[in-house]
């Protein structure tokens, strides 16, 4: 057999260098198997090969032919009856999934191949193939890691895969409100949602994509490092010696994570509206005039956001901290206090090294989280106040994944929201890399002993 590891390599080896089972086997999946008594294998390749063959007869086939087009005939009612034509969602859908279906079978075919060529090889040899039997149990044995794997990696392909490689191909079509399948369908346009999105003229949303983007990356900024070091300093201010009723502060903060966001968080924005309580008591106690307009100055809302951010997040950093401060070892603080250094000393050259370098990943995951954190920003403000500078119904305190949800649900453009998915997942792949290499338990896996 060839050592190659090119696909083609081996593959044009076994076609030239089979026997008349192992060629054959290319065209009716399994035969070779069949042939030599391997008939768990065989009748795997062969009911595969002739499930594929019906479903790109009687399904796939169909859909997959216009998919150039996305379909050219509409559903209208003709004499008070429907006629229905194409659906350019269903079409777009299946032939996707056809398409990777093709890519799956041929993966297969050539499994099949090299499968016959091995057994064929392995009998000019004088060896022996393995029972019907034997191979059944190695899929709880030798293959089992493949058995258990089959049913997660298919949901994987169902849920995950295929939604992501379709919101990817609607970015490339004029799919909105105006164009909705069957009645109106919708076509491919090309790059033209993406030169939209980078345009600054009148009919493109490039300054409202800037702007939204820059106010995502300062809002993640600020609601990671600020709730970091805070939650770092509490954790340090309640595990100070001398402090009392220690478990009691601890509650306090952890009755925060125990009220879900949804109430906690509308409650606040009640709280803090033009005839909320905070408004009310100012200006009942003389401090105010009039109610301070919380929600309503973009910069003044942003400001609330993240304040309020850090009463949610907190909690979670300082229970981590606590953790964290117990593990370091007490030998290392003892031996610093013999040379001379203060707390501020030992704050800076023991905890806070240990706690970056321990928390490092922990941190990368809390930075993308508050890119694309949905519940504050919604909850609050649903993204208000509004701009007649802003395209798209986006307003002041809209994150990407925010202003994508309004698109979706809200302006059914669903064209521009898989766009502006795209760019999401370009913004937090790129962070995440950056700081991922940047950080000190990656560049340095063993250097905090």
């Amino acid at each position: 057999m060839t050592k190659s590891k090119n696909p083609l390599a081996k593959t044009g080896a076994a076609l030239a260098g089979g026997d008349w089972k192992t060629r054959l086997s290319c065209l009716i999946l399994g035969f070779g198997q069949l042939l030599r008594g391997q008939f768990v294998k065989g009748i795997a390749y062969l009911a595969t090969e002739i499930a594929f063959i019906w479903y790109m007869v009687s399904f796939g086939g169909k859909y997959l032919s216009k998919f150039s087009t996305l379909g050219t005939v509409a559903t209208e009612k003709k004499n008070r009856i429907t006629v229905y034509g194409d659906n350019s969602f269903l079409i777009l859908l299946f032939s996707i999934l056809t398409i990777i279906l093709i890519a799956f079978f041929i993966v297969l075919w050539y499994l099949n191949l090299q499968d016959n060529y091995k057994q064929q090889e392995i009998l000019k040899a004088g060896g022996t193939l393995p029972t019907n039997k034997k191979v059944l149990a190695s899929l709880l044995d030798e293959n089992f890691d493949k058995t258990l794997l089959a049913l997660p990696l298919t949901g994987i392909f169902i849920f995950t895969v295929l939604p992501i490689l379709f919101m990817i191909c609607i970015a490339f079509t004029n799919y909105d409100k105006t164009h909705q399948p069957p009645t109106n369908l919708f076509t491919w346009v090309g790059f033209e949602n993406f030169r939209n999105l980078f345009s600054f003229g009148s009919t493109g949303i490039g300054r409202t994509f800037f702007s939204v983007l820059g106010w995502t990356l300062v809002w993640a900024f600020f609601a990671t490092f600020i709730d970091y070091f805070l939650g770092l300093l509490v954790a340090l201010l309640i595990n100070k010696k001398g402090i009392k009723l220690k478990k009691l502060w601890r509650t306090i903060l952890v009755i925060t994570i125990a009220v879900p966001q949804f109430v906690s968080l509308l409650y606040i924005y009640k709280m803090f509206a033009n005839d909320g309580l905070v408004n009310a008591y100012l200006m009942k106690w003389g401090v105010i005039a009039n109610p301070i307009q919380f929600w309503v100055d973009p910069m003044l809302a942003r400001i609330t956001i993240i304040v309020v951010n850090i009463w949610i997040g907190i909690p979670y950093m300082m229970l981590i901290a606590t953790g964290l401060l117990m593990n370091i070892p007490d030998s290392l603080y003892e031996s610093a206090k013999i040379d001379g250094a203060s707390p501020f000393q030992m704050f800076k050259s023991i905890t806070l090294p240990y706690i970056l370098f321990v928390t490092g990943p922990f941190l990368l995951t809390q930075f993308i989280g508050n890119l694309n954190n949905f519940n504050v920003i919604y909850l609050l403000t649903k993204g208000q106040p509004l701009s007649l500078g802003m395209a798209e119904n986006a307003g002041k305190t809209d994150l990407l994944v925010t202003w994508l949800y309004k698109m979706t649900v809200t302006d059914t453009n669903y064209k521009m929201a898989a766009v502006i998915g795209i760019m999401v997942f370009a913004v937090t792949a790129i962070t995440s890399l950056i700081a991922y290499n940047a950080l000190p338990s990656v560049k340095d896996e063993g250097g905090f002993q």
